[in-house]
């Protein structure tokens, strides 16, 4: 913007001063005209009429470049015909030639440099105007463009403390119930589910963290009612803790997934139904007619929370444990094996997942 400023100014000043002299030339042209036309007509010259302009001063010399008439005071330097004087450009024009003694006509304006400053002027404002406008928009552009990433900062912090917070909880567990050389049934019971929850957090981490670096997954047909029935007997600790009352329906069914994606899938969306339900709560999982519907009686979600629950890092409540990274993995294991998801829930009466495949 500063260079394009300077070189339209200098094309400008250029211009201005082109245009002065030209109208100077044609000042003195139109004055040598009419002292010749008077002088070979013989007829009379109102030499008043000749200083008529406010933008120029005026004056006549003779052959001896004495002054013989005019408004212009300046020691006149006659070696050359246009030269700038101060703040001011003079024409010497000798086209007159000599009629009524008149040899030389001096000219001087007197706008060129104010205009000059006046397009300074014009330009700085124009200028300013344009960069205003330019750093506003910029700013606005930069502070929505710069957004999200400020949102996925403050969502990664938050992620960090509340895996540290998920960490801590199971390791202090761990480390209270180990403290005495001998363990009773309820601290091997306590370490049992404490290490099952650090070893769950391991596993969502490294899926969703290092999932791209590993090899290329070979899938096959597996029966999930079999597996579903392996993966639960990892949760009668935590369902018991919790006095679940677990209701189970499950029809022969496979599909075509590798083991590990349907175990985080499935394993987060179990624990988050037994994490956020009531004590005493009911947890029911249904296989059958090509569909897995998991439903529990706990906190439930917000209406307007359910389009972003399988954003990474969102929470829809802080009532309970977690790092927002659960429904992620769920949601992209079902964009991979092409699973239809549908959520239905409703506060303080629980939450139902139904997976179709």
């Amino acid at each position: 913007m500063l260079l394009v400023a300077f070189f339209y100014f200098q094309n400008e000043k250029r211009l201005y001063l082109d245009l002065t002299k030209s109208k100077m030339h044609n000042i003195t042209s139109q004055i040598s005209t009419k002292i010749v036309y008077a002088h070979m007509s013989n007829s009379f010259l109102d030499k008043n009429t000749l200083l008529k302009s406010s933008e120029y001063k005026l004056a006549l010399y003779n052959v001896g470049k004495e002054k013989i008439f005019g408004n212009l005071e300046d020691k006149i330097d006659f070696s050359k015909t246009y030269f700038k004087h101060d703040k001011h450009y003079v024409l010497i024009d000798n086209s007159a030639l000599g009629h009524f003694g008149v040899f030389y006509i001096v000219i001087k304006e007197t706008m060129y440099f104010k205009n000059i400053r006046t397009l300074q002027i014009n330009i700085l404002f124009f200028f300013m105007s344009i960069y205003f406008i330019i750093f506003i928009l910029g700013y606005y552009l930069a502070k929505l463009f710069l957004q999200p990433i400020k949102e996925e900062r403050i969502k990664l912090n938050n992620f960090i403390k509340d895996t540290t917070h998920e960490l801590s909880t199971p390791i202090s567990a761990i480390l209270m119930s180990t403290e005495s050389d001998t363990l009773n049934a309820k601290q091997i019971e306590r370490v049992k589910i404490s290490a099952r929850r650090v070893s769950e957090i391991y596993k969502d981490l490294s899926y969703i963290f290092l999932q791209e670096h590993k090899d290329q997954k070979i899938l096959k047909k597996l029966r999930l009612d079999s597996l579903i029935k392996e993966q639960m007997l990892n949760f009668e600790a935590l369902c018991i803790q919790k006095h679940l009352n677990v209701h189970m329906h499950l029809e022969e069914f496979s599909f075509n997934i590798h083991k590990d994606d349907f175990i985080r899938a499935f394993n987060n969306l179990v624990s988050n139904a037994i994490k956020y339900n009531k004590i005493s709560g009911k947890l029911s999982i249904v296989l059958k007619n090509s569909s897995l519907e998991i439903k529990d009686t706990g906190l439930g979600i917000e209406k307007n929370k359910l389009k972003d629950i399988f954003k990474r890092y969102y929470r829809a409540t802080t009532q309970q444990g977690g790092f927002g990274i659960g429904l992620s993995i769920v949601h992209h294991v079902c964009l991979k094996y092409n699973i239809k998801i549908e959520v239905k829930s409703t506060p303080n009466e629980g939450s139902t997942f139904v997976l179709f495949f």
